[in-house]
């Protein structure tokens, strides 16, 4: 079967959002928008606040899923983390991660979870 970025993209999105509820986030934004730039997920846990960005392969043709996040991905999250806190500011304690989703064929999905990220 072929499918489009778009379609895993979303299919890693309903997969991570299904993940972080296993694991006790509480999600409270999907697809935040802040001009040109998305947060994915934005949850909590615990008190703190989780700005999540998703990467979903099919394959390992290009690598993994996580070395998609690179240097400017990483400053676009902090900018978009940055508005959002202008606008809720209620939350003292803030990380920013990475869900990796590895959808291999006929395999289960793996997942990665890299927390508190920062170049």
């Amino acid at each position: 079967m072929c499918y489009t970025h778009h379609d895993t993209g979303k299919t890693g999105e309903e997969l991570a959002i299904a993940w972080l509820l296993q694991n006790n986030f509480s999600i409270l934004m999907r697809n935040w928008r802040y001009k040109r730039y998305e947060m994915d997920i934005i949850a909590e846990k615990n008190g703190v606040l989780h700005f999540i960005e998703v990467k979903t392969r099919r394959s390992q043709a290009f690598g993994f899923p996580e070395e998609r996040i690179d240097r400017h991905k990483i400053r676009r999250m902090l900018r978009t983390g940055t508005a959002f806190q202008g606008q809720y500011r209620q939350w003292m304690q803030v990380q920013y991660d990475i869900l990796s989703i590895m959808l291999l064929h006929n395999q289960p999905p793996e997942y990665y979870f890299i927390e508190d990220v920062y170049l």
